[in-house]
């Protein structure tokens, strides 16, 4: 299999950063990574979000609220932390964001980045940065692709995700609603799997009683 390579001069295929110059374009070339996490506008308020695509000169979100262009935001992102810059465009289902950064900021944006594709690439397992809770109420319904209901059991949750016992085989990357909550199956384990969620649990909503 092939490695992504992020770093300066690597090429990799895929289409120029939005939210970067074309000189910037040249160098910093973006790839589509689905990392949960949340953004802080200019009002102090946090909203969750998740990334479309992103170079170690932008970003791409997928998020419910945009700000307004030239604004400045914050984000958290999982295994990137925390970084920030001004939205530089909106879009349908969300904003780009042009990436304040030094350039040894940037070069470890280039290596994180690097790890994550090649991560995807490859079929490693997710990791765990979330907290995880074993649910009071463990029953749930599954809806796969939008038709197919079926019901299983929740193993624990975390805020970007949940283990699920279901004895159903369904290929890596479907689409699964946990209740009410849309996400994706992204892992197999000995009787059943994990689902990503599309963007995180908010914090005032995950508790072990929670209902998704």
């Amino acid at each position: 299999m092939i490695a992504v390579d992020l770093t300066a001069g690597a090429e990799l295929r895929g289409v120029p950063d939005p939210a970067r110059g074309a000189s910037d374009e040249r160098r910093h070339q973006r790839v589509r990574i689905a990392v949960l996490g949340r953004y802080m506008l200019a009002d102090r308020r946090e909203y969750p979000c998740r990334t479309v695509d992103m170079s170690p000169g932008g970003v791409r979100l997928a998020c419910a609220v945009r700000g307004e262009v030239g604004e400045r935001v914050v984000l958290y992102l999982e295994y990137i932390g925390r970084i920030e810059g001004v939205i530089a465009r909106t879009c349908a289902d969300g904003f780009a964001v042009q990436l304040n950064a030094t350039p040894r900021k940037r070069d470890k944006l280039a290596s994180q980045l690097t790890w994550l594709a090649n991560r995807e690439m490859l079929g490693l397992p997710e990791g765990r940065s979330h907290e995880r809770l074993v649910p009071t109420q463990p029953a749930v319904v599954l809806r796969v692709d939008g038709t197919q209901e079926i019901k299983a059991r929740l193993i624990d949750i975390s805020m970007s995700g949940v283990a699920i016992a279901c004895p159903l085989s369904l290929p890596l990357g479907t689409a699964v609603t946990v209740g009410s909550t849309p996400g994706r199956l992204v892992r197999y384990f000995e009787g059943g799997f994990g689902v990503q969620f599309l963007l995180p649990l908010s914090p005032d909503r995950f508790h072990a009683g929670m209902t998704l």
